[in-house]
């Protein structure tokens, strides 16, 4: 998952030492994790604090990019936010994801606040801004 993290997320990957945590924080989240032939090729977290889950992070393996992974992902976390009794669910993304945004826009996701410069810039430039979006669970 470390390396996928680096690979997909250069100037803000999480270290290993934040997966650990993130995994010890059962039963408040869950990690849903993609094999294919013995290696991660993707994986994505949820936050279940009550009538809105967070999305913690969704990322697929830059060679599994486009083939729907990231939506199968995307729908198993929401799969869990309605067990869990969640209505909502949100997260937030870097403006300048584009592929993400579609994904999330295409699932139902509406941007509803930005935050701006939140993220780093990979190549030392502008800071970038973090979209918040927001889908209701029907």
């Amino acid at each position: 998952m470390a390396e996928i993290e680096a690979r997909s997320f250069p100037a803000d990957a999480w270290p290993p030492a934040t997966f650990w945590a993130e995994h010890a924080a059962r039963p408040r989240r869950s990690y849903v994790v993609a094999i294919d032939e013995h290696r991660v090729v993707g994986y994505a977290g949820l936050d279940l604090a009550g009538d809105v889950a967070d999305v913690m992070t969704v990322t697929v393996h830059p060679d599994r990019r486009g083939t729907g992974l990231g939506a199968h992902l995307l729908e198993e976390l929401h799969t869990r936010a309605r067990a869990a009794g969640a209505a909502a669910v949100m997260l937030e993304v870097r403006a300048d994801n584009g592929p993400a945004r579609g994904l999330y826009g295409s699932r139902g996701y509406a941007v509803v606040h930005t935050r701006s410069g939140y993220y780093r810039s990979a190549d030392g430039g502008p800071s970038v801004d973090a979209l918040i979006m927001r889908k209701e669970l029907s």
